[in-house]
């Protein structure tokens, strides 16, 4: 059954811990009512890019891309929806809905939240079922060391809510792809701030993104 949350207990936490990728849903607020411009979902993977901070802040480490919808929505009204979705044996959605915050790099407060990355993960082991996972170890910040770093998206939750995912088919993971950590390997630092200014400067919408 569905059921509605006031925090992130260690359940749900490990339940996070365990999925190897999550959605991240924003929209623009482009006319008096409130609507208006293009709704935008991402999908976002590697699993030390994701923090939960406290039972109600959860932070992820938002990566150069193409766009920059999540950013610049977020810098317009601050709605978010974070989604994790169980792929595995047991079915489940969790929702995360929330306020997001933009910390980019040389921001203040980059520091205070770089240091919570990653939820490193490891192998329950023996009893642990089939390759579940449970968080190791937290704080290193060793998820900000990807180079193609350019914002940290720290979520102020308001409402935790789960669903049975019954519709949701079981896969089986193959692996994380390195194709984006290689990308940004072959550039410099001034490259990826180029492609920046070029790319996520503004919303498909017009709004300010990165520019």
């Amino acid at each position: 059954m569905a059921a509605v949350y006031s925090e992130l207990d260690e359940r749900l936490i490990k339940f996070i811990a365990g999925q190897p990728m999550f959605f991240v849903a924003t929209a623009p607020c482009l006319d008096d009512s409130g609507g208006g411009g293009h709704v935008n979902l991402s999908p976002k993977g590697y699993r030390d890019t994701f923090a939960v901070l406290d039972p109600l802040t959860v932070a992820y480490l938002d990566l150069t891309g193409t766009g920059a919808e999540t950013i610049a929505h977020l810098r317009q009204n601050g709605r978010i929806t974070i989604m994790f979705c169980s792929f595995a044996r047991e079915p489940k959605i969790l929702r995360i809905y929330g306020t997001g915050l933009v910390v980019v790099p040389g921001d203040p407060r980059w520091d205070e939240f770089a240091g919570s990355f990653p939820l490193l993960l490891a192998d329950a082991g023996a009893g642990g079922g089939d390759g579940e996972l449970v968080p190791a170890r937290t704080g290193l910040g060793t998820g900000t060391d990807r180079g193609q770093r350019r914002a940290i998206i720290v979520v102020n939750i308001d409402r935790i809510a789960d669903s049975c995912g019954y519709a949701v088919p079981r896969m089986e993971l193959v692996e994380e792809r390195d194709l984006l950590d290689r990308w940004a390997e072959r550039k410099s630092p001034d490259d990826l701030a180029a492609y920046r200014v070029k790319h996520n400067s503004a919303s498909i919408d017009g709004l300010p993104a990165l520019g």
